[in-house]
């Protein structure tokens, strides 16, 4: 067993991919639905994270979700159902969190469906620093906190409690900043997001 495993030998450090945006910035245009290499963003960042290393990987969905589910080649995901998502990016986080606290996972390695500058080698990375259920690990660019995020499962209730908005997990990092170990990242990966018509360019 090592320290990335629970005692059962499953995976310690469950992937969280949010992906629940209806993209209104984008004409209403749901992220998860945008095209990447010919498929979905959305499969697109699920591979991203298993090739990183997480074998489990729960996807909370909100935006024209049916659909999502249909398009989308998703098989061995958790699909996780968030009503909520016109509300913010913290209603999904909270969605992902109450997910995985009825499984076997002791942190969650949180990431976003509109990073695809964000490779498998930032999530290994973030990955490897996983050190037990007090984990609190971010990748960072130049030295400045970005994604993915892990979180060990004794942090999930301070970050639900605080997860408004499209703040998410912002509040509960800045009031934990001394217990956050920075990744540097910048080297492998680029963290723009997929918020405007300007930024479609990145996709390809």
């Amino acid at each position: 067993m090592t320290t990335r495993e629970t005692t059962d030998g499953t995976p310690a450090v469950a992937g969280l991919l949010l992906a629940a945006g209806g993209g209104r910035r984008l004409g209403g245009r749901p992220k998860a639905l945008l095209t990447h290499r010919g498929r979905p963003l959305v499969e697109h960042a699920v591979r991203v994270l298993r090739e990183g290393g997480c074998t489990t990987v729960h996807v909370v969905l909100g935006a024209r979700a049916d659909e999502v589910r249909a398009r989308a080649a998703l098989d061995g995901c958790v699909l996780v159902d968030n009503p909520e998502w016109e509300r913010g990016m913290g209603t999904s986080l909270r969605a992902g969190l109450d997910s995985l606290s009825g499984s076997p996972a002791r942190a969650a390695l949180v990431a976003l469906v509109d990073q695809p500058g964000i490779g498998p080698e930032a999530v290994a990375r973030v990955l490897r620093a996983y050190d037990g259920e007090s984990a609190l690990v971010s990748a960072a660019y130049d030295g400045v906190r970005g994604h993915p995020v892990l979180f060990g499962a004794a942090h999930w209730a301070g970050v639900a409690s605080s997860a408004e908005g499209d703040r998410g997990a912002r509040a509960y990092l800045r009031e934990h900043a001394a217990q956050v170990r920075l990744v540097e990242c910048g080297d492998v990966a680029r963290p723009y997001d997929i918020d405007t018509e300007a930024d479609l360019a990145h996709l390809e």
